[in-house]
């Protein structure tokens, strides 16, 4: 994922998303020299003018969905020895970073993500009341959060902004937004001086920019695509070339041109989507959804998981918020929900698009984006060694089979749930029932945060301290190699 090359061309640098890692890999000696521990899901990384600093930014938090403060972060290495300077933390609710790009000058690392409201109950989403879609910039100096700007404006989200470059001369920033297929040209320099001119936030809250819809007035324009799914730029000094992902084809754009002129090129003419691509495309739209402030992929990624939050959702009532589900197989494992209170997948999809995108659609497109759920598999587990279970695993595969454990007794193979809910133990004085409904296990190495309101931040979390009386399995009498063993297995999945 999101290859970056060394100024001297020898070294080349690798996001791997799902080890939590980047690779440094040296192209002369063809071998990788090192590999570098940062936080969850590395997805994107630039480096600054000088190559000294590498600027990583993960998709997801890696805790507890139920803490104080949620937050995706972004982490500075520093290329001469591969160490980490910094790991920094944005604002509370960002996650789905997407992309990063560092100014001209150094100073500044722009990051795209989501900042998301889940605080509040999703009665409304007007004004960014659900989410908001933003753009945080990182001073490098001083390496910390410098603030950040919200990319929508008062009645118009700007859904899912995914790339983001910074042209040659550090005057405009530009923002690919894949849920409206849009273009957001910033003037930088503006931006930055507006910035350098409010008091603290944490002092004031007129410097509380991540609350301010208008924030970017005058000093952005939005360009609608042609395309669909904008994702990936490349920018010269006249030009800028969109990649659309869902409508195969390039938009370029001329900066020359007082009115911005667009071309678009077909990479692939005469093709025709399958019902499952078109539900794939309907699923990462914003356009369906009130006034574009979100997409079904707002909350469950562009492939349809987690992002790792809870959720005060009003269809099992109010005030109980519960963590946001990976939708694979989940048309194969009735019921939905972690209550259980929609009966199967497809209630739910139309559900959502009424309740959640607060819109009314024709029913193919809830029919299209039945057939992408249910196309969906279980990727390989990274934890896999060669494609097949590891000792440890193949150890705690036998525990998780030992009738002893009861693990098997709820999530028996081969979709790991018996589509029923129990109590676990996991009730909270929030919570209006015990009992919460089974989810499949495939997929848990990335699922995390766990339990129904993401309270445990691990698998070992949910096999000891959080399953006291032995009522989410018996592991009490399990030594810690095979709770290790056992988790092994689970991540294996």
């Amino acid at each position: 994922m999101a290859p970056v090359l060394s100024l001297d061309d020898d070294t080349l640098y690798v996001c791997n998303r799902f080890n939590d890692s980047v690779s440094v890999i040296s192209l002369s000696a063809r071998r990788e020299s090192a590999r570098i521990a940062v936080p969850r899901e590395p997805i994107a990384a630039a480096l600054t003018p000088d190559g000294e600093r590498l600027v990583v930014a993960s998709h997801l938090h890696g805790g507890r969905a139920d803490s104080d403060t949620v937050a995706a972060e972004v982490t500075v290495i520093n290329t001469a020895d591969n160490r980490v300077l910094k790991r920094i933390q944005l604002g509370n609710g960002s996650g789905l970073l997407r992309g990063v790009a560092i100014s001209p000058d150094g100073r500044f690392a722009a990051v795209t993500h989501l900042l998301a409201r889940y605080a509040l109950p999703t009665t409304q989403v007007d004004r960014g009341w659900m989410n908001s879609n933003a753009l945080s910039l990182i001073d490098l100096t001083r390496l910390d959060w410098h603030n950040t700007v919200l990319l929508d404006t008062v009645d118009r989200g700007a859904a899912n902004p995914w790339d983001v470059v910074w042209t040659r001369d550090g005057k405009t920033i530009l923002v690919a937004h894949a849920g409206t297929h849009e273009l957001s040209l910033i003037d930088a320099t503006a931006l930055l001086d507006k910035l350098s001119k409010l008091p603290s936030p944490t002092v004031s809250p007129a410097g509380n920019a991540p609350d301010d819809l208008a924030f970017l007035t005058d000093l952005r324009r939005r360009v609608s695509l042609p395309g669909k799914g904008p994702r990936h730029l490349v920018v010269n000094a006249q030009r800028a070339y969109v990649a659309n992902y869902f409508s195969d084809s390039l938009t370029v754009i001329d900066f020359a041109s007082s009115t911005l002129s667009r071309k678009e090129i077909e990479l692939a003419p005469g093709h025709t989507d399958s019902l499952a691509r078109r539900g794939e495309a309907f699923f990462n739209d914003a356009t369906l959804g009130f006034q574009g402030w979100q997409s079904c992929a707002t909350c469950h990624s562009s492939d349809a998981r987690v992002d790792g939050l809870n959720w005060d959702l009003l269809n099992d009532g109010i005030g109980n918020p519960k963590n946001t589900r990976s939708l694979l197989l989940s048309h194969r494992t009735p019921p939905a929900m972690s209550q259980g209170v929609r009966d199967r997948a497809e209630t739910a999809v139309r559900a959502g698009i009424h309740h959640i995108l607060f819109s009314v659609q024709p029913e193919e497109v809830a029919v299209a984006i039945d057939e992408y759920l249910k196309s969906l598999a279980p990727l390989p587990s990274p934890r896999l060694e060669g494609g097949k279970l590891s000792k440890a695993a193949q150890r705690g595969r036998k525990l998780f089979l030992d009738p002893r454990t009861r693990c098997a007794d709820c999530h028996p193979p081969a979709l790991y749930t018996t589509m029923h809910a129990y109590d676990v133990g996991s009730r909270t004085p929030l919570d209006t029932v015990a009992e919460f409904d089974t989810p499949t296990l495939f997929e848990l190495w990335r699922t995390a945060p766990y339990l129904h309101d993401g309270s445990a931040a691990t698998l070992q979390e949910v096999l000891t301290s959080r399953n006291r009386g032995d009522r989410h399995g018996a592991t009490s009498h399990l030594t810690q190699n095979q709770v290790e063993d056992l988790v092994a297995f689970l991540l294996s999945l």
